[in-house]
């Protein structure tokens, strides 16, 4: 049997990094996605769809995503029942994610557009940790003379 979810959206909601009582790192949030077809004359559709990350996931996540973060999510798909507060049962689907990943698109710190990786905020998570030495990487195009000209012959090494 096969259970994978691949989806690539904008978080829709601050995030917050929580702890269970065993110590254990969680978040959850949802992430907007869009649907790829519009029917003729009406907006196009967006789904929202519950995450939920876990240990160190949970700590990348809070620590490098913010709201409207473009993130893409690779995980399976869970279902669960609990009994709310008032008493009726209610029925959650959301993605457990096993990875996360950046987007290629990048935030820039000077006018908070996206064109270079860095914290979604200034702020550390909940918890304390050691300091972590930053570094500053650039990011360039490529140019076509960056590329060599692959010659075409029916032998593939494949």
């Amino acid at each position: 049997m096969l259970n994978r979810v691949i989806l690539m959206g904008r978080i829709t909601a601050d995030l917050e990094l929580k702890r269970t009582a065993s110590g254990i790192s969680v978040t959850s949030f949802t992430v907007a996605v869009d649907r790829n077809y519009v029917k003729q004359g009406e907006q196009r559709q967006t789904d929202f769809i519950n995450v939920v990350c876990w240990r160190q996931q949970a700590e990348f996540v809070c620590r490098y995503f913010g709201k409207g973060s473009m993130i893409a999510v690779e995980g399976q798909l869970q279902t669960r029942t609990y009994q709310a507060k008032d008493g009726t049962n209610r029925y959650v689907t959301e993605v457990v994610a096993d990875n996360i990943s950046f987007t290629g698109e990048r935030r820039d710190q000077s006018n908070s557009g996206y064109n270079s990786y860095a914290p979604a905020n200034n702020q550390q998570p909940v918890y304390q940790q050691a300091p972590v030495q930053e570094q500053q990487t650039s990011y360039s195009n490529g140019a076509n003379s960056d590329f060599e000209e692959m010659p075409m012959d029916d032998d593939l090494p494949f």
